[in-house]
């Protein structure tokens, strides 16, 4: 730098200085009031995402109520909360979503907490939500859970009273060492060659081979069956499918589902649809029960009367 260019700079840094030491700025009155509010933490940056496994214990979703100000509160603050569901219709508007109301029995929560004198929160609150069992929520279902601050002692921060929980199940696949086939309406054992169209190829987690029902010097028509056998007594929730991995017509279309003990009396436990692609799918049963056996029955396929799958799993 020069030492006109220095000069000039040195009475920029003056001139400026003089004029903020003469300037009078007013400011806008910000009564503490303004911010000794009770509010929840947890009401921002959008619902905060549970995923469960499947578990016979309830499991835990935190919320709190905090008090945000200059000073600690002089006295105990009371704080009621309560569940809104109204707010969910208004959210899934607002935001193009489909969450579904979690369901009452499904839950329990704490309705009421104290921030106590010389405290700034209630300290961590709970949900607790079923995931197995009576009451229950749905496997592969997500839900939205608005909890609310419904009143308090002191002055409340009403933009930050709502805490949304989005909660979902999400299933566990069940290990399937040991698992056998126990029955089949039919398979290819020929003509797919070694390694395909036989039915065992539904549990040896290779998506690339597949039963295949019989096409080769007959071929029957639905309904096609396969029977499961899982080894040992476990409670279905649902099933996890993945179609032949090719442009072939015959995925599954149309299925129905049944559940046994002994492979000799059955329960219908299910009956979806399937979408015409090569991806996994898994959908829930209506009911859940305990069983060893499954019984999957094809009642149409996508443009075939033959039908074909390569992998079955359980959850």
């Amino acid at each position: 730098m020069s030492f006109k260019q220095f000069h000039i700079f040195c009475f920029i840094v003056l001139a400026a200085a003089f004029t903020a030491c003469n300037d009078k700025f007013e400011l806008p009155e910000q009564p503490l009031s303004a911010y000794t509010k009770v509010y929840m933490p947890q009401s921002v940056n959008g619902p905060k995402v549970y995923s469960f496994k499947i578990s016979d214990t309830a499991q835990t979703m935190i919320y709190s109520a905090n008090f945000g100000g200059q000073d600690y509160p002089a006295a105990d603050i009371q704080v009621t909360f309560a569940v809104n569901n109204q707010l969910v219709d208004s959210f899934n508007k607002a935001n193009g979503t489909t969450y579904a109301v979690l369901p009452e029995k499904s839950y329990e929560y704490t309705t009421s907490a104290v921030i106590p004198k010389g405290a700034l929160s209630t300290g961590p609150l709970s949900v607790k939500v079923k995931t197995s069992g009576d009451g229950a929520i749905e496997v592969l279902k997500d839900y939205l859970l608005p909890v609310t601050i419904s009143s308090t002692s002191a002055e409340l921060n009403t933009a930050m009273s709502v805490a949304f929980f989005k909660v979902s199940v999400q299933p566990e696949v069940y290990d399937r060492t040991g698992w056998t086939i126990a029955g089949f309406s039919s398979e290819e054992a020929d003509g797919e060659g070694p390694n395909n169209g036989r039915a065992v190829f539904v549990l040896d987690n290779n998506p690339s081979t597949f039963w295949h029902t019989q096409w080769k010097g007959a071929s029957p028509g639905p309904p096609h069956y396969l029977v499961v056998d899982m080894g040992a007594a476990k409670t279905v929730h649902g099933l996890a499918l993945t179609p032949r991995q090719s442009d072939n017509s015959g995925k599954p279309q149309e299925l129905t589902v049944e559940a046994s003990t002994d492979n000799q009396t059955w329960q219908a436990v299910g009956s979806f649809t399937m979408e015409n692609t090569t991806a996994e799918q898994m959908r829930t049963l209506s009911t859940y029960t305990d069983a060893r056996y499954i019984k999957l029955t094809i009642t149409k396929s996508y443009n075939a009367s033959y039908t074909h799958l390569a992998e079955f799993k359980a959850f």
